[in-house]
């Protein structure tokens, strides 16, 4: 058992660190692992942070879709007494305003069902396509 003095220095025992962390002129074995540690919950961040822009990106597309088609389906109805090709075409017109592609489109009657899609990023070279659909028509009663 070691006995202190008072007032005097402890006893060391084995080989400690002194200022700075260093054991015998070089860094100690713990030396850096903070630094590692925060790099990696860096990189965690990041790439939640990447897929979490992904998903939200797939969900404005989606949305953006479904505007498209519903506009471009009012647009449609609204000509379809000229026709299919008409009514078709001015679907298509919308469509394209609003950044989709329309790639389906049929009369019933007065209703028009249209099909669009609305191509997206969500990763650097990645490339998805979101798509809707929507009729429009008289209201019946």
């Amino acid at each position: 058992m070691v006995v202190r003095q008072a007032g005097g220095p402890l006893p060391r025992f084995g080989r400690e660190p002194a200022v700075g962390g260093l054991v015998d002129g070089r860094p100690g074995p713990e030396r850096g692992g903070a630094t590692v540690l925060l790099l990696a919950m860096g990189l965690v961040f990041v790439v939640f942070g990447t897929f979490g822009a992904a998903i939200v990106a797939a969900g404005m597309a989606s949305q953006r879709a479904a505007v498209a088609a519903d506009l471009g389906a009012l647009a449609g109805a609204a000509r379809a007494l000229d026709g299919n090709a008409v009514a078709c075409a001015s679907a298509a017109d919308l469509a394209g305003r609003n950044d989709g592609r329309l790639v389906g489109c049929h009369l019933d009657g007065l209703d028009v069902l249209v099909t669009v899609e609305v191509a997206f990023t969500p990763l650097p070279g990645l490339t998805r396509v979101a798509a809707a659909s929507a009729r429009a028509g008289p209201v019946r009663g």
